[in-house]
């Protein structure tokens, strides 16, 4: 009985474990908690797993440049996880508040004017739903959310937690490009 328990707490706690060579091969580092750099560990990440989780890895230190959320499984390359090249220099793990419920408001004008949506559910097409192909601004009322930029969850991704973002910059897009949109859950 002690030995169960001890595996449920060793497995319950959250990490991933970026590799240097496709294929788990090379160099590792491993991750338990947020990282702000970790490149000076590792030339370049060509492969991860997470071994529970979920993550946002970023493709520069302090969690700047593309993002890619990765869910518990095995990415035995960087393009598993749609990345476009090997460069991942920080991490942060996405903690979940439980009862929160999942709501976003979609904005056709920078600073929370113009048209407005509200959305509790995925959206496989901006375009479709809401006749869109950009969004300017956006409120998370509650839940964590993951932007695409293109249809059907491809492309681009941007992590937005619970917030106001006023412009793309603001989660860290360069254009107001958003074709789809999910919620992230554990």
């Amino acid at each position: 009985m002690t030995i169960r328990i001890f595996h449920y707490l060793i497995t319950s706690i959250p990490q991933i474990i970026f590799y240097e060579d496709k294929n788990y091969q090379g160099h590792r580092y491993e991750c338990d908690s947020d990282c702000t750099d970790f490149h000076s560990y590792l030339s370049r990440c060509n492969s991860a797993r997470v071994e529970s989780g979920t993550w946002v890895i970023y493709e520069r230190p302090n969690f700047l440049g593309y993002q890619y959320v990765l869910t518990r499984g095995e990415y035995p390359d960087h393009q598993s996880w749609a990345g476009f090249n090997d460069r991942v220099s920080s991490c942060k793990m996405i903690q979940f508040a439980s009862g929160d419920p999942y709501m976003i408001q979609l904005y056709g004008k920078g600073d929370f004017g113009g048209q407005v949506f509200e959305a509790t559910e995925d959206c496989p097409s901006v375009l479709e739903r809401y006749h869109w192909r950009e969004v300017h601004s956006c409120r998370v009322l509650g839940g964590w959310w993951a932007f695409y930029e293109h249809p059907n969850y491809k492309g681009l991704q941007y992590l937005l937690e619970k917030g106001e973002y006023r412009k793309p910059v603001d989660w860290g897009a360069v254009c107001p490009t958003v074709q789809s949109f999910r919620k992230l859950t554990e």
